[in-house]
């Protein structure tokens, strides 16, 4: 394959995932009129991947910092699987959702009153600082890890690393931030 069949791919993929995260949020596309009763432990689902993805990646920094080649790629094979599976979960579960999930909404009517607000104070600004950067990094980092996870796979080491150099932090920082979101936003979760 060519490098320029591959950048294509990547790019495809990337903008299919984002259109289709969009279009779920805005709910664009409605789905069912009662969600499955599996519904509600997908946020609790994607927390445990998002968790389990950050752990993964700092062994496998681990093991390459250790000369482990076979630990290394073996975890990142795992750890991309889960965060593919992070990432199904994620739209099953927006398709599934009719209603939004508001930080500070206490009494789940879906809009955030002043008393609301009032009582949340700094902390939906600190929510807010935490979810935005998650959200933009998450959608810019897909294409770095699609990317280096194919030039690891074809042991393409240099072009592999310079990619991971940023890839890394920005993943790492994806994968615990959704945690911490799932956390802070869990209390508000109305099903």
């Amino acid at each position: 394959m060519t490098d320029k069949f591959i950048f294509r791919f990547v790019a495809s993929i990337t903008v299919f995932v984002i259109l289709v995260v969009v279009v779920l949020n805005r709910h664009l596309i409605p789905g069912p009129a009662v969600a499955p009763a599996f519904t509600p432990y997908l946020p609790m689902l994607n927390a445990v991947l998002n968790g389990t993805c950050s752990v993964l990646l700092i062994t496998s920094l681990y093991f390459i910092k250790q000369g482990n080649i076979q630990v290394h790629k073996r975890l990142n094979i795992i750890t991309f699987c889960l965060s593919s599976t992070f990432l199904v979960s994620y739209i099953l579960f927006h398709y599934l959702m009719r209603n939004d999930t508001f930080y500070g909404d206490a009494n789940f009517d879906g809009v955030l009153s002043i008393e609301e607000r009032e009582s949340i104070g700094v902390l939906r600004t600190l929510y807010l600082g935490i979810l935005i950067p998650h959200i933009v990094l998450a959608a810019g980092v897909l294409p770095l890890i699609l990317l280096s996870f194919y030039r690891g796979l074809q042991m393409q080491v240099e072009k592999h690393r310079k990619l991971v150099r940023w890839a890394f932090p920005i993943w790492l920082f994806v994968t615990v931030s959704g945690v911490v979101v799932y956390l802070m936003i869990k209390p508000y979760y109305h099903f």
